[in-house]
């Protein structure tokens, strides 16, 4: 057993919906965890699927949640958005764009190939200080509140098993590919260091 508990990140494009479904279900279990979006600014579905609602990092999940229940509370109840913001709300202020933390994690989940693209690329292109590894593992998720539930499930499972596991750098790669086998899917896997 690891001698502290796995310090995880999950990292989905605006950190509303797949990244803090399972920020709130590790949470509930125990582990340390942070999450995070990559894009450049928040968005939101609108309306139309051609008219989304974008807001930078910096606004609060409440800020959010009040303007668009302004805008068209009808629109945003029935989409689900408005409750996905007050879940949000519950457990930190505001979304966290992932380019900008200086914290580092045993392990770093993200939630789509392109996200997980600009999470190597970022983590490769900072200075090496402390040569920790951190294991970036993309777990593709529907970005749909059914499918963020889902893929929650599987990064804690994930997660549970790395814990149990121990030492990850000779156990990780067998724990994906038992997961491979068990899921059908596959995970995309590299190793950066900070």
């Amino acid at each position: 057993m690891p001698s502290s508990p796995l310090r995880v990140a999950v990292v989905c494009t605006s950190n509303i919906n797949r990244s803090m479904e399972a920020h709130s279900l590790l949470e509930r279990k125990g582990f340390s965890v942070r999450s995070f979006g990559a894009g450049s600014r928040v968005r939101l579905p609108g309306r139309r699927p051609d008219l989304l609602a974008v807001y930078d990092f910096a606004t609060t999940y409440r800020q959010m949640h009040d303007d668009l229940r302004r805008k068209d509370r009808e629109c945003y109840t029935q989409n689900g958005i408005l409750h996905i913001l007050g879940r949000n709300e519950r457990i930190k202020p505001r979304p966290e764009r992932f380019q900008e933390c200086t914290k580092s994690f045993d392990v770093i989940f993200t939630c789509e190939e392109r996200v997980y693209d600009r999470v190597v690329e970022h983590l490769w292109s900072r200075e090496e200080e402390t040569l920790q590894p951190v294991h970036v593992i993309n777990v593709d998720v529907k970005d749909n509140p059914e499918g963020a539930t889902l893929g929650a499930f599987l990064i804690c499972e994930l997660c549970q098993r790395q814990q149990e596991a121990g030492d990850m750098e000779d156990k990780m790669a067998g724990l994906l590919r038992q997961a491979e086998e068990t899921t059908g899917m596959s995970f995309l896997h590299t190793v950066c260091f900070y």
